[in-house]
C-alpha cells in the first residue's frame, strides 16, 4: 500500500513538471499544477499567493476552486491571517478542522457552501532561497486516516519546484525587460544621433535641405537624395527615418553599386530553395526585413533595366516574388533612395527607365557640394576636430589661422568625406595644442591639385611659420609680449622686432 502511494506521488510530481515547463507564461503554468493537484489530492481549493515586498500584501495570484471576483478581491496583509503567518514565518501549518480554527479568516466565503462538509487545511511557504516570496494552500476533505503531515511534505516539494518555476520565468522576464528597454535607449540614441538639428551646417543652401528633410519626414512618400559622393546622403535618409512614424520599425540600408548583378534581385527580393546553383535554402529579402519601416537605396542609378522593373512594381503595387517563387508577397515599405549620377543623362542612354524615375523623384533633395557651401568648412572642421581628438585622447584645442586658410581655399572633390579623412589625419600627426598648416595633407599644402593655392618661396614659406608662431604664442598668453617671448625661446627685442615686421599689434590679443 505504501508502494502504491509513492508511485501515486511520483506520478503526481512527473506530471507538474511537465506542467511548469510547458509555459513560459507563469499562470498558464500555475493554473494547470492546480488542476493537477485538484484530480490527484482531491484538492477541494487551492490557491498561490504571492507577497508584494513593498505593500507587505499578499494577493491571490492564482486559485482553483475560486471566483476570479474572489481573487481579486481578497488581499492579506503580512502576518494576517493563516497564510500571512505562514509567509511571516516561513513555516508550514496544517489544520485537521478549519472550523475548530479561530485564526481561520474565510475572506473569500468559498466555504460557507460547504459548511456541512468538515475540511482540512494545509498551507505550505514558497521560497526563494531562503526569503519566502508567496505560499501554496489547499483545502481537501477532512479524513482522519489522511496523515496531515505527510500531505505537508508533499505540498512542500511542490511549492519548492513551483518556486524554482517563478525563478526561472522571472529571470527571463527581467531579460525581456532588459532587451526591451535597451531597444528603447539606443532607438532614443538613433534619435538623437540622427536628429536634423545634428546635421551640420548653417548656410543657406543646407538649410533648405533642413526644411525639406524636416517637412518629408513625417509623410510616406518616397525621397530621392540627390548629390556627390562624400556630401553625406545616407545621414540625411537616417534623419528622414529615425524622424517618421516608423523609427520603431526596422532601417535597411543597401548599396545597390556594392552588389553583384547576378546576386542584387535575390538580395533585394529573396529567392526559394533552389531558385539557382547555390540557393540551398530560403532566402528573405531586404523588402521582407524592412516590412513597416524604411529601405534605403543607396547608388540606385547602378541597377540594371531588369531589377529596375520589380522595383516599380513595388512602387506602384507593394507587392513582389522571390527569385523562383510564385507566391506574391505584400509589403509595407517606405523607399528612400540616393544617387551621385544625372539620372536625366541615363534617361537619354536608355540606361535608367523614365517610368521608375518619375515614382522615385516624388520628393527630391539636392545635397550642395562643399565648395558651394564654404561657410559650413569651419564648423565642420571645429566638429571632426574635437571628435578625433576626444577618441585619440588629444589635448588639441583649435586650427591655426593659416591652416584655416588651406581649408577654405581648397575645392574638396571629395567633400565632408574628404574634409572629415584630413581633420584624422592632422589630429594623429599633431603633437602640439593646435594644428599647424604643415600637419594638413600634402594635396592642400602645395595647391598644385587644386590650383588654388599659390606655391610659396623659402624665404616667403619660412616669413609665414614665423608670422603663425607669433600668432599663435600672442593668442596663448593673451597679448603678454613677455610670456610669448619665452614660449618662442627668443628675447623680446626679436620678438618685437618680428611682430612689427609681420604688422601684428600685441594689443588686439589682449
Amino acid at each position: 500500500m505504501k508502494a502504491l502511494k509513492t508511485i501515486e506521488e511520483v506520478t503526481l510530481l512527473y506530471e507538474i513538471t511537465k506542467a511548469l515547463n510547458e509555459h513560459l507564461e507563469l499562470r498558464k503554468s500555475l493554473y494547470k499544477v492546480l488542476d493537477i493537484m485538484s484530480n490527484s489530492m482531491n484538492m477541494v481549493r487551492g490557491t498561490i499567493t504571492i507577497l508584494n515586498p513593498l505593500r507587505n500584501e499578499i494577493n491571490i495570484e492564482v486559485a482553483h476552486g475560486l471566483t476570479q471576483s474572489a481573487m481579486n478581491r481578497v488581499k492579506y496583509k503580512l502576518g494576517e491571517g493563516i497564510t500571512g503567518k505562514v509567509i511571516e514565518t516561513g513555516k508550514a501549518v496544517s489544520i485537521p478542522k478549519i472550523s475548530e480554527e479561530p485564526l481561520f479568516l474565510d475572506r473569500t466565503a468559498s466555504r460557507k457552501k460547504t459548511r456541512d462538509r468538515e475540511h482540512s487545511f494545509i498551507c505550505v511557504p514558497v521560497k526563494k532561497a531562503k526569503q519566502v516570496i508567496g505560499a501554496l494552500s489547499v483545502d481537501r476533505p477532512f479524513d482522519k486516516s489522511y496523515a496531515l503531515k505527510s500531505g505537508e511534505k508533499l505540498l512542500s516539494v511542490i511549492a519548492t519546484m513551483i518556486a524554482s518555476h517563478v525563478i526561472k520565468l522571472e529571470t527571463i522576464r527581467l531579460e525581456k525587460e532588459r532587451l526591451r528597454e535597451e531597444n528603447r535607449r539606443l532607438q532614443h540614441v538613433l534619435k538623437d544621433k540622427y536628429s536634423i538639428s545634428n546635421i551640420i551646417g548653417n548656410s543657406n543652401k543646407m538649410r533648405e535641405v533642413f526644411q525639406m528633410v524636416s517637412q518629408v519626414c513625417k509623410s510616406n512618400a518616397t525621397v530621392l537624395i540627390r548629390g556627390e559622393s562624400g556630401t553625406g546622403k545616407e545621414l540625411v535618409a537616417n534623419s528622414i527615418h529615425y524622424n517618421s512614424h516608423r523609427a520603431q520599425n526596422p532601417f535597411v540600408k543597401v548599396n545597390c553599386a556594392a552588389l553583384p548583378v547576378n546576386l542584387i534581385e535575390s538580395e533585394l527580393f529573396g529567392h526559394e530553395k533552389g531558385a539557382f546553383t547555390g540557393a540551398i535554402k530560403q532566402k528573405i529579402g531586404k523588402f521582407e526585413l524592412a516590412h513597416k519601416g524604411t529601405i534605403f537605396l543607396d547608388e540606385i542609378g547602378s541597377l540594371g533595366l531588369d531589377v529596375q522593373a520589380n522595383l516599380l512594381r513595388i512602387l506602384q503595387e507593394k507587392e513582389f516574388e522571390r527569385v523562383g517563387g510564385h507566391r506574391t508577397i505584400k509589403t509595407d515599405v517606405r523607399i528612400v533612395a540616393a544617387t551621385n549620377k544625372n539620372l536625366e543623362e541615363a534617361l537619354e542612354d536608355e540606361t535608367f527607365r523614365g517610368d521608375l524615375y518619375y515614382r522615385l523623384n516624388v520628393f527630391p533633395i539636392y545635397l550642395p557640394p562643399l565648395r558651394e557651401r564654404k561657410t559650413d568648412i569651419l564648423l565642420l572642421a571645429d566638429y571632426f576636430l574635437e571628435k578625433y581628438a576626444g577618441e585619440n585622447h588629444k589635448n588639441i584645442k583649435r586650427l591655426s589661422t593659416p591652416a584655416i586658410d588651406m581649408l577654405m581655399e581648397y575645392h574638396w572633390p571629395g567633400n565632408v568625406r574628404e574634409l572629415e579623412n584630413c581633420i584624422e589625419r592632422a589630429v594623429l600627426l599633431c603633437e602640439e595644442g593646435v594644428i599647424h598648416s604643415y600637419h594638413l595633407p600634402p594635396t592642400l599644402q602645395t595647391g598644385k591639385e587644386s590650383g588654388t593655392v599659390p606655391a610659396l618661396s623659402l624665404t616667403d614659406a619660412v616669413a609665414s611659420l614665423e608670422k603663425e608662431m607669433i600668432i599663435d604664442a600672442l593668442k596663448n598668453t593673451r597679448g603678454n609680449i613677455t610670456v610669448a617671448a619665452e614660449i618662442l625661446k627668443t628675447t623680446v627685442r626679436k620678438f618685437g622686432y618680428k611682430a612689427q615686421k609681420f604688422g601684428i599689434d600685441y594689443r588686439h590679443y589682449r
